[in-house]
């Protein structure tokens, strides 16, 4: 393709562009800048689940990478004919499944900033700006939600921003572990046990086996209707009156609030109570309902959790931070700070002996670190509280409109009552359907297959995107909307998608 032979290449130097060339940095980046905004201008237009068939793009790719360079208007059009199909637009304002990981142009430029600048900032010493935002800024969200004092910097708690949620629970779990068995003797850590439900995320579970905790010590509460699928209280103390009568040491409770499967809230101040008799830890995990609680009328999800250990959610979910970003506030950092630190000679500095400063690679599991402050830190001042809270109000509202459309249709049912900005429902089967089958348990099975078919056909169009949980035996729809560029008409649009696939269903 005329390109230079590979032995001058590789042998004249002077050729070779530096890789962090400022004007070619600029001429490049606004390409990218124009390619990512053409992108979100489009992407409504773009189907919102990938259609692409396992291993389409080995057959798109070459075998091996290109020995010599290749120019970035080049990369970017295979990026457009080759990567654009196999990618399900998470950011389309059509996009209703799992729950949302809603972006902002605050966000966007602060990761920019954050990757511009490629810190490591595993300590004080190795970039003190970015630890000491991470501070500030986790002291700021938690006044926003009107965290108790000893879970900020200002009343000897502290926040951290981990990952995801999965390290945060994993985090604290090794902590409380530790801490236990420090009292009881480390060869006892198969006698410790850890609560959640049996709607508890499946991060807590991954946690456990991580840390050591025997499999069959893993006890999820089951959980009803009747009590909203939230975790019962007097279920949970019973199990742990039954465990200590066995022999074994309650360690660990992780309440949530707002489920995966329903946004479910599980009592957190009774669920406290109870675990401060036995001296359990308790990690509340709001990874998608806490952003939620910056609003006032939302902020009694977490009444009680100042009786909790620690406290987690995630700003990449419904807080338009880009991921990753979890936010961890702890009680007692010293618990993270004696299971989690490492003090190798080389990372050995002034400032850490001094112990005036926050070294947050003990606060986590990895070494290494990005500067995931910035982006939050522009966000929370790009957009204000008062946008912040009704940007949320905003998908809160567009949901319950949904709802009242659901209810609106005879088809159709709200298997549990919407909570946040997600509608969780189901289309029920004909009556004809379940005289002629009059077994309850093969009717049900229909309805649940019913749904399937309805869903994927759904999805299968391109026109929105929605996923399922099953709940009760109940197979369900959900319906969760948080997406940034979602409006209104949207949520119009995508509910006469859904009475389409019910009528060619026949139905």
């Amino acid at each position: 393709m005329g390109s230079l032979p590979t032995d001058v290449l590789e042998n004249n130097f002077a050729c070779s562009a530096n890789p962090l060339d400022a004007d070619e940095f600029r001429r490049q980046g606004h390409l990218v800048i124009d390619f990512i905004a053409d992108y979100y201008q489009n992407i409504e237009k773009l189907p919102v689940r990938s259609q692409v068939e396992p291993g389409y793009l080995k057959k798109r790719l070459p075998e091996s990478a290109p020995y010599n360079p290749e120019p970035i208007e080049l990369i970017l059009k295979d990026v457009q004919n080759d990567i654009m199909p196999g990618i399900t637009h998470w950011q389309s304002p059509n996009y209703f499944a799992y729950f949302p990981s809603s972006g902002s142009i605050a966000g966007f430029l602060g990761d920019m900033l954050s990757t511009g600048f490629n810190v490591v900032g595993f300590n004080w010493m190795s970039s003190p700006a970015a630890t000491e935002l991470e501070s500030i800024v986790m002291d700021w969200l938690g006044k926003m939600l009107k965290l108790p004092e000893s879970f900020l910097f200002s009343g000897n708690g502290g926040g951290v921003l981990q990952g995801t949620t999965c390290e945060a629970i994993l985090c604290t779990l090794i902590a409380a572990r530790d801490r236990m068995l420090n009292k009881i003797g480390r060869e006892n850590i198969h006698k410790l046990v850890v609560y959640g439900s049996d709607q508890t995320h499946c991060a807590m579970q991954k946690a456990a086996q991580i840390a050591g905790i025997h499999p069959k010590n893993f006890h999820a509460i089951p959980t009803s209707k009747s009590n909203a699928f939230a975790l019962p209280v007097e279920s949970l103390r019973s199990a742990i009156i039954f465990d200590i009568q066995a022999g074994l040491v309650p360690l660990f409770l992780c309440a949530t609030v707002g489920t995966t499967s329903s946004t479910a809230v599980d009592p957190v101040g009774p669920l406290c109570d109870i675990a401060k008799d036995y001296n359990i830890w308790v990690h509340v995990d709001a990874a998608y309902a806490g952003s939620a609680c910056i609003c006032p009328e939302f902020r009694h999800f977490i009444d009680g959790v100042e009786n909790a250990d620690s406290f987690s959610l995630n700003a990449h979910k419904w807080f338009f931070t880009t991921l990753d970003c979890c936010c961890l506030w702890v009680k007692d950092p010293s618990s993270l700070v004696k299971a989690l630190s490492t003090n190798p000679e080389y990372l050995k500095n002034k400032a850490t002996e001094s112990k005036q400063v926050v070294d947050y690679k003990d606060w986590q599991i990895a070494l290494s670190r990005r500067f995931r402050a910035l982006k939050l830190w522009l966000v929370l001042r790009s957009y204000g509280v008062a946008n912040l809270r009704n940007f949320l109000r905003n998908h809160v509202r567009m949901a319950k409109h949904f709802e009242g459309l659901v209810a609106m249709d005879k088809r159709f049912e709200i298997v549990v009552p919407r909570t946040f900005a997600m509608v969780c429902f189901r289309m029920l089967p004909p009556t004809s359907m379940v005289e002629m089958q009059g077994d309850g348990v093969k009717s049900a099975v229909h309805a649940n297959e019913l749904n399937q078919k309805l869903l994927e056909s759904v999805n299968a169009s391109g026109r929105i995107y929605m996923t399922h949980g099953v709940i009760g035996g109940v197979y369900m729809i959900r319906f969760a909307v948080g997406a940034t560029l979602t409006e209104e008409r949207h949520v119009k649009i995508a509910w006469k998608v859904v009475q389409e696939h019910a009528d060619a269903l026949g139905l």
